[in-house]
């Protein structure tokens, strides 16, 4: 007779398991008074009761009784922007009211120029403090796994030490952070973005020494760039991506923000790894990206702080066969720590179902980092990182808009809130 497997954590009791399945074009599995039984970090089985109690030794793990409470697999947030250097609150509140160059006219800097202004300024140990202070409250929201880009240096020294940091929180945080190098998020505020010598300089820089040492270092899985107007070109992200998939680094760009200048095109010829924004991507564009299996990563709660003119329009992807995944894009613009709230945004704003945004803040977020065999669902094998909601039905995640539902994280097993 074949011994079972022993399980050394084990959850009974609750309303429902909920959870994306993988390799299925959007399916969500809802199992109803379920358990999940868990060794050494990663899933043995879940399903009914007696299901996983034939499969799975429970006799001596830990038993967690849920009481009615949901499970579902921790948050991937694939896409933040989570090192920076101070806020830009003054801005935005300004925002409401004025128009950017009304409020510059006063003096003050915004966007990215401001970012960067200030997370030069910020030493290296002020820039890991904040940033953990904000990737403990993403776990408390649910978010076991975030995607965190550099992109406020943008020049060597300042870029190397958002990367460092990056590293050092991935060490010292309970959560798994992904890194990602966006060196092109902007030009140096001290060139002139209008003269092509010197965007050419800085463009060999990229390409020929600092992505090498990224590479070399081991610091970033990612390349990403801004292409879009008033940033950088497509043939110019296409030079930047390709030194970065020449060095080991996989492709992503931030492109159709506000203007549509082949960056979704571009996403799919190499291919890149996932395309983000997406708003003034066009039908064709869509179909590409379906095609090659670019990700399409959008991102509602920037649309909405942006009051973008034009928001993504995401039932327009899905028709087209795209994969979708939802992210916070936490910055000092768009301050924005839980997955749940992008999830209503979603909902709400964009067309997107319950399971729909779900599937794409979870899995879909897995798959935009490549990290789909390992976490954002809930299947043998897998990371057991999870999350413990104090609900009886799924549909309150967003229906009780200003309720936090969270009671409780578990990342690898271990639970860390």
């Amino acid at each position: 007779m074949t011994q079972k497997p022993m399980a050394d954590l084990y959850f009974k009791g609750s309303s429902e398991i909920i959870t994306a399945v993988s390799n299925s074009a959007g399916k969500l599995a809802r199992y109803s008074k379920a358990s999940l039984a868990v060794k050494e970090g990663k899933i043995l089985a879940l399903g009914p009761v007696a299901e996983v109690e034939a499969k799975v030794d429970v006799t001596g793990a830990e038993t967690i009784n849920l009481d009615g409470k949901i499970l579902a697999p921790g948050f991937v947030d694939c896409h933040t922007h989570l090192v920076f250097g101070k806020s830009r609150a003054k801005e935005f509140a300004l925002k409401m009211t004025q128009s950017t160059a009304a409020i510059e006219a006063t003096g003050l800097a915004t966007g990215i120029p401001a970012s960067i202004a200030m997370t030069r300024g910020a030493s290296e140990e002020e820039l890991f403090t904040s940033a953990m202070d904000r990737l403990n409250r993403m776990a408390r929201y649910g978010t076991t796994t975030v995607e965190s880009k550099s992109g406020y240096g943008i020049n060597r020294e300042d870029e190397m030490k958002m990367l460092r940091v990056n590293q050092r929180l991935n060490k010292e945080s309970p959560v798994d952070l992904v890194s990602t190098f966006l060196g092109a998020h902007d030009f140096p505020p001290e060139i002139d973005r209008n003269n092509s010598k010197q965007r050419e300089i800085y463009i060999a820089k990229l390409t020929t020494e600092i992505i090498p040492e990224v590479a070399s270092k081991r610091l970033a899985a990612f390349c990403d760039i801004y292409c879009d107007h008033g940033y950088y070109t497509a043939n110019e992200s296409r030079r930047i991506l390709e030194a970065g998939i020449a060095h080991g680094l996989r492709a992503k760009i931030h492109t159709d923000a506000y203007s549509g200048i082949g960056g979704s095109t571009l996403a799919a010829e190499l291919p890149a790894i996932s395309a983000d924004h997406l708003n003034f991507t066009t039908h064709e564009e869509m179909e590409k990206l379906a095609e090659r299996g670019v990700i399409g990563v959008v991102l509602p709660a920037l649309d909405f702080a942006a009051g973008h003119p034009k928001p993504f329009a995401a039932r327009d992807m899905i028709e087209a066969g795209m994969t979708l995944a939802l992210g916070t894009n936490l910055n000092p613009g768009n301050w924005t720590e839980s997955m749940r709230f992008v999830m209503l945004l979603a909902c709400r704003n964009h067309a997107m179902s319950l399971e729909e945004a779900f599937i794409a803040s979870t899995l879909g977020g897995a798959m935009a980092i490549g990290c789909e065999n390992e976490i954002g669902s809930l299947e043998p094998g897998k990371k057991a990182d999870l999350q413990i909601w104090d609900i009886q039905k799924f549909e309150q995640l967003i229906y009780r808009m200003d309720f936090d539902p969270v009671v409780s994280v578990i990342k690898g097993g271990k639970i860390i809130f």
